[in-house]
């Protein structure tokens, strides 16, 4: 049996060890400095203080499955002997972070398996962005084994074990076998691919693009009140979407057919969590200010890849490598997000002529 030390005790990083702890396998959660609360409520009651479900109207925290212990910071280097895994599961605002103190620690034969998403400017100035694992990469001399998963799973969804497909992506064909033969259960199915860029452009993408669609859901609030929804506009929203977030994929080097695990993704972001409310707000009339200051506390990945895809186009467009009008609706919650604007759908930017000659 394998044991995996993880490094990250929020949802999704917690979330992972159910599968695992599914096939037998041991999970040392190590929470980073700011997870004391989760981890101090872990020891003490062996659930988890934030990742939660509903039950009858009600949020009821998660028992952590049999295989899970829990540890501070300061217990990571001796956690790290033995193990077999190193699983990331920071947010992606602590990826500068993970990358600074705990990449330069990993030795070049233990498989890092993350499952932070988002993509990061090359730093070249060109506007070209890479996934996180080639970041992480960075960060060390030596020649490390990163793998990533994207796909559609929410965390507590994956903790109640309804059935789900995901991607995990690397380098390795090999290391990605033996990862998906930990990892994979009847609730938890897993495809395997080589293209990491493409698959975490494609899942990074849909939170962005969540919030476009979510826009929809908040407009018909505003219009017909909370009980209230249009399904025809948030459909349209969900096309445009995809088209763009294609056209993205294709911009930054990956392959056509990740972008379904970040189209599944999208799905179920628009569904729940938080992408969905601040989309909401803004389309109930709030602008991004106001719409910040009323989830005040919630950390948004959304606002964070939408403003590095948004900027990187423009960059791209400048440069004659992109065309801006091709992403209409990026360009419009860049607007919203920067500039405090008011959603104003343009409707009018997506209709596209398909005449075969």
């Amino acid at each position: 049996m394998a044991v995996i030390t993880t490094i990250g005790a929020g949802m999704m990083g917690s979330g992972i060890a159910f599968p695992a702890c599914t096939n037998g396998h041991t999970v040392r959660l190590v929470g980073t400095p700011l997870d004391d609360k989760i981890i101090k409520y872990g020891k003490e009651t062996g659930y988890h203080l934030t990742l939660k479900h509903d039950v009858n109207g009600t949020q009821t925290s998660f028992k952590m499955p049999e295989g899970v212990s829990f540890h501070c910071y300061d217990e990571f280097s001796e956690m790290l002997k033995g193990a077999d895994i190193l699983l990331c599961g920071v947010s992606s605002f602590g990826l500068s972070w993970f990358c600074e103190n705990i990449v330069p620690l990993i030795p070049e034969d233990l498989p890092v398996l993350s499952v932070t998403k988002g993509m990061i400017d090359d730093g070249t100035g060109t506007g070209h962005l890479i996934s996180y694992p080639e970041y992480m990469q960075c960060f060390s001399k030596k020649k490390l084994n990163i793998n990533a998963v994207g796909g559609p799973c929410t965390s507590y969804e994956l903790a109640d074990h309804d059935p789900t497909e995901v991607a995990f992506c690397g380098k390795d064909p090999e290391t990605l076998k033996w990862l998906k033969s930990i990892y994979e259960t009847d609730y938890y199915h897993i495809s395997l691919s080589t293209d990491v860029r493409g698959v975490e452009c494609a899942v990074a993408l849909k939170n962005a693009y969540a919030l476009a669609v979510s826009l929809a859901v908040g407009l018909s609030h505003k219009r017909e009140g909370r009980d209230f929804q249009h399904y025809n506009s948030q459909a349209a929203l969900f096309g445009q979407a995809s088209k763009e977030m294609e056209k993205l994929l294709m911009l930054f080097g990956g392959r056509h057919e990740s972008l379904w695990f970040g189209i599944g993704d999208l799905y179920v972001t628009v569904f729940g969590g938080r992408t969905r409310k601040i989309g909401t707000l803004l389309g109930e009339g709030l602008n991004y200010d106001e719409a910040m200051e009323k989830l005040k506390g919630v950390t948004l990945e959304s606002i964070v890849i939408t403003g590095r895809t948004a900027d990187a186009v423009v960059r791209l467009s400048e440069s004659g490598l992109a065309d801006i009008s091709e992403f209409p609706l990026l360009m419009h919650i860049r607007s919203l997000l920067s500039e405090n604007a008011k959603v104003d759908i343009p409707w009018s930017d997506f209709e596209t002529d398909y005449f075969q000659a």
